[in-house]
């Protein structure tokens, strides 16, 4: 397969086959040019700023804290737990067992070098798979709508 490639051609459709994975996986990974905590923090605010609509920060976890008091060590790892019990709470009416899948969750991480990154679920990740998972139906507009918000906090929270 790989046979009359160039190193960079065969580097090139790895990172695209890589790429297409994440897609398919949901996951929307962001390159941070601040420290974790700040990160988190600019996330957290970015979504309190739309409590009027809703939006709220449910919980933080720390896996990093967690690491440590059992004597490991892990690079920084926080979850980030929020949602907006308006939407999710009619939902969760209709599907008790969605719970297990929301509220939603980011998380802010360091890698190896030192390179701090925001991941999140896609809005059409959750309304094409988890919502389905629990027999709800599939709602492109939320979808849209999700997109736009989590882009809007995420942009807030790595620039």
């Amino acid at each position: 397969m790989w046979r009359g490639l160039s190193s960079v051609q065969a580097v090139l459709l790895l990172c695209l086959a890589q790429t297409a994975l994440a897609a398919d996986s949901g996951l929307i990974t962001i390159p941070s040019k601040n420290a974790v905590a700040v990160t988190v923090e600019r996330f957290e605010a970015a979504i309190r700023s739309k409590s009027d609509q809703g939006w709220m920060v449910f919980s933080e976890i720390d896996h990093s804290a967690a690491a440590q008091k059992s004597g490991l060590t892990l690079a920084p790892r926080t979850v980030i737990v929020f949602g907006n019990p308006r939407s999710g709470t009619p939902a969760m009416q209709k599907a008790p067992t969605l719970a297990i899948d929301v509220p939603l969750k980011a998380l802010v991480w360091q890698d190896d070098q030192g390179k701090v990154w925001l991941t999140y679920n896609s809005g059409a990740y959750l309304q094409n798979y988890v919502y389905p998972r629990h027999g709800l139906p599939s709602n492109p507009a939320a979808a849209k709508a999700a997109d736009a918000f989590l882009e809007h906090a995420a942009q807030e929270a790595t620039q």
